[in-house]
């Protein structure tokens, strides 16, 4: 890499004066949500128009400099830690939703634009955008795409590939390709937008979206269901979706671990119920008549009580009591600031597998650390579960032991390392139980097509 200072003006003509953060203000910038030591980056990059990503790549790409894109920081696998003769390219200030058309039921919007604004202009406009995350008013819209992002509402509406209609991406030499098209039938060649949907940032930097809306729903019904055991679960979940339909939008499941550890260590929670149960399944039915969905709902949950699927139900009268269950759903500081040096992991697994599986992880790591603590919980419905694990004092020495128990078992279970957060930097060593060494020769191809020179999140996926 040439003189820092001679890089760096080249980088300001390309950002304008607001665009190039350096120095001391780099220091203040947290790495991410989960790791607040200092952005250890040579300059934080804040274009504000895709033109200025272009330029900018196009200096990078000519100098050979690495980027590393920054989105919400809300990611759990590393993938936004810089080292110092690196640079990030924050879209913090491309947070524009620059149109939404509620009869083709799209949306345009920049790449840093918070989800949680575009789900309140969505709905405005009488419409729905079918992510959501705990994270809504951190996590954006370009880091959800570069991770295909999947959150609460994957039973009924698919991750955030199935959201994408378009997108502008800059590529690694500055060349911007666009597929801003409104179209749900386009068979015109190769789809190249969906290479760079959970790509990470690898082969191009997403800057502009074109996403799909649905319909915004009239009712929704919201239930904390309490069950005795996990084949119960799996039994309601069976039950619910024959007898709900497409109108079934959530499924979460709680374990006891997780609901106990939320209650006991955040004093604004009022318990739902009068006492613990192994399993709490927060469940959400969306549909288009107030009166009549609400009647339907309740009589679903009275049969599944009759035959025995639930021990006890809270069901929502008024959005208050929605927002008091979904903020025990939601309450992740509460949980990682009450577990002694917390490891958080996405996983997901065969439906049939999940529960075995937190079972025998937590027998092998309470084997060897009697104070080890699983906390479980996950949207389950689409084999999702996250877990956040402490072993006390002594993680920070066995945090290689206890990702490969973590990890390991889930090739032969035909699970995922990673459900919806990526690989990052943090879980390329597991990459292999999932993907065959074809498959990853590809990537690498695809990767060499794309950013010959490796500038851009260099060390991410593999």
């Amino acid at each position: 890499m040439e003189n820092s200072d001679t890089l760096l003006l080249k980088l300001e003509e390309a950002m304008g004066p607001k665009g190039l953060v350096t120095g001391e203000a780099v220091r203040q910038r947290a790495t991410s949500w989960q790791d607040s030591s200092p952005c250890q980056a040579l300059a934080v990059l804040r274009p504000e128009r895709s033109e200025q990503v272009a330029a900018a790549l196009a200096v990078c790409h000519e100098h050979r400099v690495q980027v590393v894109p920054v989105g919400g920081g809300t990611g759990l696998v590393g993938a936004v830690r810089t080292e110092s003769e690196q640079v990030a390219l924050s879209l913090e200030r491309m947070n524009r939703i620059l149109a939404i058309d509620p009869q083709q039921k799209t949306a345009i919007v920049e790449a840093g634009a918070p989800l949680q604004a575009v789900q309140e202009q969505a709905s405005e406009h009488g419409c729905h955008f079918a992510v959501d995350l705990g994270a809504r008013g951190s996590a954006t819209i370009g880091g959800m795409v570069s991770t295909n992002a999947g959150g609460t509402e994957v039973l009924r509406f698919g991750m955030m590939r199935e959201q994408v209609l378009g997108l502008e991406v800059v590529l690694a030499d500055g060349r911007v390709l666009s597929s801003m098209r409104p179209l749900l039938k386009n068979n015109t060649g190769y789809d190249l937008k969906q290479l760079f949907i959970g790509a990470e940032g690898t082969l191009g930097i997403v800057t502009k979206v074109l996403l799909r809306l649905r319909a915004k729903p009239t009712s929704v019904n919201t239930a904390l269901l309490a069950v005795a055991s996990y084949q119960r679960v799996m039994d309601l979940l069976a039950f619910l979706q024959e007898r709900c339909g497409q109108s079934l939008a959530c499924f979460e499941v709680l374990w006891e671990s997780f609901y106990q550890q939320i209650l006991e260590h955040n004093p604004a929670h009022r318990p739902p119920f009068a006492q613990p149960h192994p399993y709490n399944v927060l469940v959400e039915s969306t549909g288009s008549s107030l009166r009549q969905d609400q009647e339907a709902f309740q009589q679903v949950l009275e049969v599944a009580a009759e035959q025995g699927l639930i021990e006890d139900a809270v069901i929502c009268n008024s959005l208050e009591q929605k927002k008091s269950l979904w903020s025990i759903r939601d309450d992740i500081d509460t949980l990682v600031e009450s577990l002694e040096s917390a490891q958080m992991f996405d996983i997901s697994l065969p439906l049939q597998h999940i529960d075995s599986y937190v079972c025998d992880l937590t027998t092998t790591l309470r084997a060897r650390y009697e104070e080890a603590n699983v906390v479980t919980f996950g949207h389950v419905g689409d084999g999702n579960i996250h877990l956040a694990i402490s072993l006390g004092r002594h993680l920070p020495a066995e945090k290689a032991w206890l990702e490969q128990e973590v990890y390991q078992p889930l090739g032969a279970l035909a699970g995922s390392v990673s459900a919806e957060h990526g690989i990052g930097l943090d879980k390329k060593a597991f990459l292999h139980l999932n993907r065959s060494d074809d498959e990853i020769e590809i990537m690498r191809q695809l990767k060499a097509l794309f950013d010959p020179r490796g500038i851009l999140s260099p060390g991410r996926i593999f």
